[in-house]
């Protein structure tokens, strides 16, 4: 083994303190000089997402010290979309992720550990390990630790995501609930991050196509023994990239992170992958806009699955028919098949092992489920840094909406506005200063989505905000994350009542209507006085919080320049070459 950054001087100060931990620890002398690897456990009791990750440690523990290695078990903060939104409007979800990133340098770093093998499981912990290793590029190698088996999956009528849709809309409709708790009783049947391809599987997906999970990682069934193998290849795989030097720089590239981008075109996957893959760009030293990526590729890219909440696949089939690997090794003639895989083979050696497509549940390339992006970002006036909309697969429309804004300042607001009639059909509902820095931290606007739904407006009423919305959201023209935000002087600030915004998902268009000089004498958008952030992380987070259009990471200075990019209004995208319809 090469010389180890984590073999202090042994009688320096540090060492021989270190010595005297480790030794208490009931780490031999003659041990002391091995490699030290981080076991990052981004564990807790609170969501079933976790509840299998300390089960796994004892065994990946025994796999490292069988190879010579010795683990060091370090822990994490674990948000659970679910669980862990319930304070101040789900606004500490999205900032968790770089919280996650922080706790691993703080230990990893600050120790001079060698390496670290991260258990994956829901949607902000993926992003979060990968961004740290790119951060401290050290060996790494990231497992997905598996999907929870569904009351769905199980002959049942509900999954989790199916009941939080319902309780959503019974809220709005006053609708009854009666059998609301027996769905919920129902609906998760093990440990695991959520079945559908939000998300959570989306990020699994994505670690094993940027190289930084074992060929076939996921999506996986939690507790399974293609989850265990996975585990004890992992562990084989790290001491190899120790070996060998392999670091997450050499992995993570752009040629992978386009690879990616393409990935999660063809098989429908979260549209917040966008910003999770931005941020492990910037944290990884990578050149590469990957909203320009999504928007360019994602009218190039044929769609080969449709899982669940995009078509009527569930995720085991999907994992069943081959998974990612299969995917890939349909998608090769578009993707780079040079990119390394932390086991030190290229992805088209990879792709050779995999399996084909099935041709039902997974499609070739020249058979597609549709040609038209589940993914569509667009730019224009109203969005120079882009924006982006999810759409089901394959897509009905409509693809065109254009109407007066209807402007509000949080979902609550705009709900009121469907009860009160402010809200009518061919509007354009404007959902602002909810961006990462307005709310701080990203405001959700699912419930008014699922309102709309709720009253039969999902189609005569488009929405345009600078917050987010749940992966559940593919019908109807809903565009979210628009970039630059109100709060940072974005023109989604400057929108007034009655302004008309043309919305285009053909050509990928995001236009307010309105003459430029009128709209540059308007005053600037001034946040609520009255927003709730508690005084502590929150507070931290906006100070620190860049663009979207730079994977909201955090950044100490806002003039450093590592992570600030000036996006121009791009072209609509007329200029993109477009597939020819399916067949």
């Amino acid at each position: 083994m090469r010389d180890l950054r984590s073999n202090l001087p042994p009688t320096s100060a540090l060492g021989i303190a270190r010595r005297a931990h480790w030794r208490s620890l009931g780490i031999p002398a003659e041990d002391l000089t091995r490699p030290k690897v981080a076991i990052v456990n981004t564990s807790s009791d609170l969501a079933a997402c976790y509840a299998h990750l300390d089960d796994i440690v004892p065994v990946l523990k025994h796999e490292l010290r069988a190879r010579g290695v010795i683990p060091f078990e370090i822990r994490t903060t674990a948000p659970s979309d679910f669980v862990t939104s319930a304070g101040r409007a789900g606004r500490y979800i999205l900032p968790s992720r770089d919280l996650i990133v922080d706790d691993i340098e703080a230990a990893v770093e600050g120790a001079k550990l060698d390496a670290m093998i991260c258990l994956s499981s829901c949607d902000k912990t993926t992003p979060g390990h990968l961004m740290a290793a790119g951060r401290l590029d050290i060996p790494t190698v990231v497992i997905p630790c598996g999907y929870q088996h569904s009351g769905l999956a199980a002959g049942r009528e509900a999954d989790v995501e199916e009941v939080f849709l319902l309780a959503s809309k019974a809220a709005v409709t006053g609708g009854p609930t009666d059998e609301l708790e027996e769905l919920a009783d129902d609906a998760i049947l093990s440990p695991g991050v959520c079945a559908g391809l939000a998300t959570a599987n989306s990020m699994h997906i994505i670690a094993e196509v940027l190289g930084m999970a074992v060929p076939g990682a996921a999506p996986v069934r939690a507790g399974s023994e293609r989850m265990w193998d996975s585990v004890r290849r992992s562990a084989a795989a790290l001491v190899d990239a120790l070996e060998h030097d392999r670091r997450p720089r050499t992995l993570i590239t752009a040629g992978s992170i386009r690879n990616a981008v393409r990935t999660m075109l063809a098989v429908g996957g979260s549209i917040n992958t966008i910003k999770h893959l931005q941020a492990i760009g910037i944290e990884a030293r990578v050149e590469i806009d990957v909203w320009e990526e999504f928007r360019v590729l994602g009218r190039q890219t044929p769609l080969l699955a449709s899982v669940r909440p995009n078509g009527p696949a569930l995720t085991e089939q999907f994992e069943d028919a081959g998974g990612a690997a299969t995917v890939l090794r349909e998608l090769l003639p578009l993707l780079d098949g040079d990119q390394l895989s932390v086991t030190g083979r290229t992805l088209a050696e990879v792709c050779a092992q995999a399996r084909p497509a099935d041709g039902e549940i997974i499609r070739p390339l020249d058979r597609p489920f549709g040609t038209d992006p589940a993914i569509t970002v667009l730019r224009g006036s109203l969005a120079p840094g882009g924006a982006v909309a999810k759409r089901p697969v394959p897509d009905p429309g409509p693809h065109r909406f254009t109407g007066p804004a209807r402007v509000f300042s949080n979902r609550e607001e705009a709900i009121a506005g469907i009860t009160s009639g402010r809200l009518r059909e061919g509007d354009v509902a404007v959902i602002r200063g909810i961006g990462v820095s307005g709310a701080p931290g990203m405001g959700m606007t699912s419930a008014f989505i699922f309102a709309l739904h709720a009253r039969g407006l999902q189609h005569s009423v488009a929405l345009v905000t600078d917050g987010q919305f749940s992966g559940l959201v593919n019908q109807g023209v809903t565009v979210g994350e628009v970039s630059p935000e109100a709060a940072a002087g974005g023109p989604l600030g400057k929108v007034r009542d009655g302004d008309v915004i043309d919305i285009d998902l053909r050509t990928g268009a995001l236009d307010l209507l309105v003459d430029p000089e009128e709209l540059a004498e308007r005053p600037a958008f001034q946040p609520p006085a009255d927003r709730d952030t508690g005084g502590g992380f929150l507070d931290q987070y906006e100070q620190l919080v860049q663009p979207l259009s730079c994977g909201a990471v955090l950044c100490a200075r806002k003039d450093a320049g590592r992570c600030e990019r000036e996006t121009a209004a791009a072209p609509a995208g007329a200029d993109i070459p477009i597939l020819k319809e399916a067949p």
